[in-house]
């Protein structure tokens, strides 16, 4: 029977509503966190594929607090704090958690600093950028992720261009079909006169990003003691600017895992391979 999607549910973590889906399963928790102006329901071809046996939560991290990307966006340091507190909230303890991208940062900021206790941690293309990235302070111009984002085509005149755009972006070229699929049910949402525009619009992505200059990760990383498997995708943009070998090094049990044919978008590229390093990491002995 095919696994349905479950409807989406808010948890108080303390002035804010955060979105997130619960599939109940087994004892054994898991924690998914996505990538920035990404979405919670991407991870379900992955998350399917450990439940019923798992327990899993999929938090949304888009515009649950207000933030604003000229005033220094949504802190990457107060998206930890309150994924600590959703997960006390939820009972959720011990837990296989993973994350992809900015979803792979608060989740070491939250181990580190905020109490969240990972029985083992999966860091999906990290961003942890160079030192010095931590030590500016730009302007949403300035932010070579933050200045495109917030520029991102946010109307198609009916579900068919919408679609038809999606699949002319280079950007989407490599995704696995059922998710680019979800992505447009779910990253797309229709107006009263049926026209659709991004759910996550590119203003509350753009400060996503900003809020990422907020804290440097690197202190933190020795600070993990769970086990820590990250994963670089190779045909990433990012390999030689984010150093996974470093992080790695840094964190005291950390393990490296590359993927050949993948960018940085693995999970939405390769959903079954990840998923399938997931399983054989969250198998394995403490």
């Amino acid at each position: 029977m095919e696994l349905q999607i479950p409807d989406l549910k808010y948890q108080d973590v303390g002035g804010a509503q955060l979105p997130y889906l619960f599939y109940e399963g087994g004892a054994p928790q898991m924690l998914f966190v996505h990538a920035t102006g990404f979405l919670p329901w991407l991870w379900h071809p992955i998350i399917a594929q450990f439940v019923p046996g798992h327990s899993v939560w999929a938090p949304y991290i888009c515009n649950y607090r207000s933030c604003n990307p000229y005033e220094g966006g949504l802190s990457w340091d107060v998206v930890a704090q309150d994924l600590a507190a959703f997960c006390r909230a939820q009972q959720i303890d011990h837990p296989v958690v993973i994350g992809h991208s900015m979803g792979a940062t608060v989740i070491s900021i939250a181990t580190a600093l905020y109490g969240l206790t990972p029985e083992k941690m999966i860091l999906i293309e990290p961003i942890f950028l160079p030192d010095e990235f931590y030590r500016m302070k730009p302007s949403v111009k300035d932010h070579p992720l933050a200045s495109r984002s917030i520029k991102r085509v946010n109307y198609w005149k009916s579900e068919d261009e919408a679609m038809a755009y999606l699949k002319s972006r280079s950007f989407f070229s490599d995704w696995n079909d059922e998710i680019l699929s979800l992505y447009k049910q779910f990253g797309m949402e229709k107006l009263d006169a049926g026209d659709m525009q991004l759910t996550c619009t590119p203003q509350s992505e753009a400060a996503m990003f900003m809020g990422g200059w907020s804290i440097d990760p690197w202190p933190l990383l020795p600070k993990i003691s769970c086990p820590a498997l990250v994963i670089e995708g190779l045909k990433s943009p990012n390999v030689g600017l984010v150093d996974i070998r470093r992080a790695v090094s840094a964190l005291p049990r950390g393990i490296y895992e590359s993927v050949a044919d993948a960018g940085h978008l693995i999970p939405m590229e390769k959903p079954a391979e990840i998923a399938s390093i997931i399983g054989e990491f969250a198998a394995t002995q403490p």
